[in-house]
């Protein structure tokens, strides 16, 4: 894990040398996983019920050849969690997925200063936690079918943004996105829509 921290960081700080910009956010997913199967699922039999969780992101953003647009690259790490149950039954799903993301963005002004910031792209990300509970008893996810493979995950936000002098800017919007796994291989198919919300911090560089 310190290997993969280490890589993360120089790959990081190697990528500003070229950028305008470098950011930080961090929010608050509410994550709903949506399974399809060919037959009920056992033991489970009460629905399931959105999860929240928390998202973390750094990346750095540089200049398209039209001034309008810019492309952003970021390191990102999400929890994906989920609950159901009812009086006698609970089960719970926690996981962390490590990732990438690449995107576009653009931005309009808005009075006194604000701007609103558009961003779309594609997050490729993998399992690196993830915990199953049912009532009271716990199963290891990462190694479960449903989960392996690299999570292909569109998503688009959408940010208020306030300049701070000429440092850069805050930032804080929604996000939205859904999460596929396209190398899954058993019957049971899984997708996970999340709703985020997101706070940023975003300086200038050159």
């Amino acid at each position: 894990m310190r290997k993969l921290i280490l890589f993360l960081s120089v790959i990081f700080v190697s990528a500003t040398i070229f950028s305008q910009r470098v950011y930080f956010s961090t929010g608050a997913n509410f994550s709903k996983y949506n399974f399809i199967s060919p037959t009920p699922m056992v033991p489970m039999s009460t629905q399931l019920k959105g999860g929240s969780g928390s998202n973390y992101e750094m990346g750095f953003s540089k200049d398209l050849k039209s001034k309008n647009f810019l492309y952003t690259l970021g390191v990102n790490l999400n929890e994906y969690n989920a609950i159901a149950g009812d009086m006698v039954n609970s089960y719970t799903w926690n996981t962390k997925f490590l990732g990438f993301s690449n995107s576009l963005e653009t931005s309009v002004e808005l009075i006194w200063n604000f701007r609103f910031m558009i961003q779309g792209g594609l997050n490729l990300s993998t399992i690196v936690y993830g915990k199953q509970s049912i009532n009271g008893a716990y199963y290891d996810l990462v190694r479960q079918k449903e989960f392996s493979g690299l999570n292909i995950t569109p998503f688009a936000n959408f940010s208020i943004c306030l300049p701070f002098q000429k440092l850069g800017f805050l930032s804080l919007g929604y996000g939205i996105n859904k999460s596929f796994f396209p190398m899954n291989s058993s019957d049971e198919k899984l997708s996970i829509t999340t709703n985020q919300i997101r706070f940023g911090i975003h300086f200038n560089i050159n």
